[in-house]
């Protein structure tokens, strides 16, 4: 009865395409199997009737045979697709966008394992190679696609990155997940300066509905620039927190070390008196998630490497077997004072430390990351835990210098002291704008720090990347295009 029934269809298939007819169903036709580039790539359906779908990397007709290279973002390595010349199309082109299907075999070649035996290859998308402004046979470097922020995606380079920074994300939470951190999705827009640099995006509503000298919430509102406060809010009732998310800075962000939009990691941990319980927490973090990029995105990682930064994995396998070493503030600067490099920034204790100074400290200790702790207490935002120690006054902060970046982590314990903190407060002006703050230390409280990590930062130092700005999707920064 089946095979009947399979057969009228057939006719009735035929009978259709004969009175010309366009029969959209191939009801006598398998229908392939869809698979990404790094799918097909990997032979798991060697032999299988399949399609792809991506965008052409490279052509080469030859008088009887067309190659045709093509990726969709799934793996830095492109599928080779095999068609005769009679499927060349004048709108196969490089950047054009395409959709092939055929059979998946053996390649006899050794430059790939399998190939892609083309039985038709449709052009989704054109694209204009001349226009184009990334040419097929050129290696284009980071600062000229750098220009092209709509477009960058498309190169090999770029779309590694996109993939490591994704990979990188995954790791993060991973690490935080498997030791018991609670995820926090703290506000975007605040009334905290977190840090009381001063350095914010005001948020207004654009409608002009909206009476003069008349705030939307009532208070002036920004946009955030740390999520540690609401963390320790969370803090006062799980033990350990995290958040990853956007931050802004109102600063000049033309360097190559500055955005105006990046994205932190920042972690909280409750019943803690001590800067290597928070230490701890960043190096497990740090060599967890690199060990973990390193490992899913080996490719990716081996091509900034061995293209963009020649030798720098030598310098992340040394930072993942050696212990990251732990110097205090008043080290470093004799470390410094003693050294015979001629420094632009003073080195005197109570100064701030400048990249210069972070690179130089990173150098000494072996070029691998190191902790510097115990910074001067007038340095530190109202919130770090006085040490009260003397004659030099210190807080219980901690920074994470690492290779090439300088700082990568800052930290601190958190005042909890009730007494000290309005002292703070009050001596800043601030008491009744953190009235809520002093609220944490009266009901429960318990001794606590945390640090935040800047995940763009985190980037450049395992890709040995110099500028910040081709680490993100979208550079944000001040007189810049925003798309």
């Amino acid at each position: 009865m089946f095979q009947a029934v399979v057969k009228t269809l057939c006719v009735a298939s035929t009978r259709s395409v004969s009175r010309g007819i366009l029969c959209t169903r191939h009801y006598c036709k398998k229908t392939p199997t869809k698979l990404r580039v790094s799918e097909a790539i990997s032979g798991a359906e060697l032999g299988a009737h399949i399609k792809v779908q991506g965008w052409v990397r490279s052509v080469r007709p030859q008088k009887a045979n067309l190659f045709l290279n093509v990726n969709d973002g799934s793996s830095l390595q492109s599928l080779q697709i095999v068609a005769t010349s009679e499927l060349n199309d004048p709108l196969l082109t490089f950047g054009s966008a395409v959709e092939v299907t055929g059979t998946l075999k053996k390649s006899p070649h050794q430059k790939q394992t399998v190939e892609l035996q083309a039985e038709q290859i449709h052009v989704i998308g054109e694209c204009n190679p001349v226009d184009f402004p990334f040419k097929i046979k050129e290696r284009h470097g980071l600062e000229y696609i750098r220009q092209f922020p709509h477009l960058r995606c498309r190169t090999n380079v770029f779309s590694s990155l996109l993939r490591i920074r994704s990979e990188a994300t995954s790791a993060i939470h991973s690490y935080f997940k498997e030791n018991s951190f609670v995820q926090i999705h703290t506000p975007v827009i605040t009334s905290n300066d977190c840090e009381g640099a001063g350095e914010l995006f005001q948020v207004e509503p654009s409608s002009p509905d909206n009476k003069e000298d008349q705030n939307f919430f009532s208070v002036p509102a920004f946009l955030t620039v740390s999520g540690q406060l609401h963390l320790e809010v969370m803090s006062g009732a799980f033990s350990k927190v995290y958040t990853f998310g956007p931050t802004f800075r109102a600063e000049n962000s033309q360097s190559r070390r500055h955005l105006a939009e990046f994205y932190m990691v920042e972690a909280e941990v409750s019943f803690t008196q001590s800067l290597e319980d928070l230490t701890k927490v960043m190096e497990d973090m740090f060599r967890s998630a690199t060990e973990q990029v390193l490992a899913h995105c080996a490719e990716d990682v081996d091509l900034f490497h061995k293209h963009v930064t020649p030798g720098h994995r030598d310098t992340i396998d040394a930072a993942l077997k050696r212990k990251f070493p732990m110097i205090t503030y008043s080290e470093a600067i004799d470390i410094l004072n003693r050294s015979s490099e001629k420094f632009a920034f003073p080195t005197d204790w109570g100064c701030d430390l400048q990249k210069e100074h972070e690179k130089y400290l990173v150098k000494h200790c072996g070029n691998i990351p190191v902790f510097v702790t115990d910074y001067p207490y007038d340095l530190k935002p109202f919130y770090a835990r006085d040490n009260q120690d003397r004659p030099n006054h210190t807080a219980a902060a901690v920074d994470l210098l690492v290779p090439g970046v300088g700082e990568l982590c800052g930290g601190s314990l958190r005042e909890e002291r009730l007494d000290l903190l309005r002292a703070r407060l009050e001596e800043l002006g601030l008491e009744d704008t953190y009235s809520w703050y002093l609220d944490l230390r009266s009901f429960g409280s318990v001794p606590h720090g945390g640090f935040g990590l800047g995940f763009e930062r985190y980037l450049q130092c395992i890709l040995g990347v110099d500028n910040i700005k081709d680490v993100i999707p979208f550079p944000r920064f001040s007189h810049s295009c925003l798309l």
